[in-house]
């Protein structure tokens, strides 16, 4: 594990960050995105309608950007052999009593998705639901996913769509049918005190194939009319009807 000084300044931001709000998030979101099912996204779009994982019985799994890990406890008890990963202390304290109220047991790793303390080849399955991919710079954490990968090893996960980094509006806080960012200057997202991460479409492609995986499937879920969310409005979801709120990647490591 890196210390706080070994770590980039944007990853020390954000795990000072995620530490002094992990409380709030989960109480805020927390019973939204703890359902009994997995559920992907900003609007909670059930695993059993898109089929991203499959079944995960006997697999060796990693999430990058666990949180409180509702996402890993669901697939551990679908017989996942799971591995959190998460940046901020904080949220992994809530990952570890929400297993123990769940009464089920695997490890944590707390570490930066850039540079993950764990042996080539270990997972067939790496993932995350607006984890790691959005809050690290995928320019680094997509290699390591690769790495980490086994070969034919599945690679997923859901990031706020580009086109949603583009029509957000930052001194507003709204989704908007305008463009308020350069497509082309897409990267490195600043915050008062966090940084995001975002691409282009053909730069995920490239860092993508690069690191030696294939693209399967690019997956842009819409919420029904009557979806709810705890993360956007009633008027974000009227955008999100119109255009992409959310992007899933799925990706297949090279045999």
């Amino acid at each position: 594990m890196m210390s706080s000084s070994e770590l980039p300044e944007y990853a020390r931001r954000n795990r000072a960050h995620w530490d002094a709000t992990a409380d709030a998030y989960q109480e805020r979101h927390g019973t939204f995105i703890g359902r009994t099912e997995p559920r992907w996204g900003i609007w909670q779009i059930p695993e059993s309608d898109l089929g991203v994982l499959g079944d995960v019985a006997g697999k060796d799994v990693i999430e990058l950007g666990c949180g409180a890990a509702q996402w890993s406890i669901l697939l551990a008890q679908r017989g996942a052999h799971v591995v959190g990963l998460d940046n901020s202390r904080r949220q992994l304290e809530h990952a570890s009593r929400a297993q123990a109220d769940a009464g089920i047991e695997f490890p944590f790793v707390y570490a930066s998705a850039e540079s993950v303390p764990l042996a080539d080849a270990s997972f067939d399955v790496v993932f995350a639901d607006h984890g790691a991919f959005g809050w690290a710079d995928p320019r680094l954490v997509v290699p390591e996913a690769g790495r980490l990968l086994r070969p034919g090893g599945l690679l997923a996960f859901c990031i706020t769509s580009p086109l949603a980094s583009l029509c957000f509006h930052p001194e507003t806080d709204q989704m908007e049918p305008t463009l308020h960012r350069d497509y082309f200057g897409l990267h490195r997202l600043e915050d008062e005190d966090s940084v995001n991460f975002q691409l282009p479409y053909g730069e995920w492609i490239a860092v993508l194939s690069g690191s030696g995986l294939v693209v399967e499937a690019l997956l842009e879920p819409r919420p029904t009319t009557d979806a709810t969310s705890t993360y956007w409005d009633a008027a974000a979801l009227e955008w999100a009807r119109r255009w992409p709120s959310d992007s899933i990647w799925k990706a297949r490591k090279r045999g």
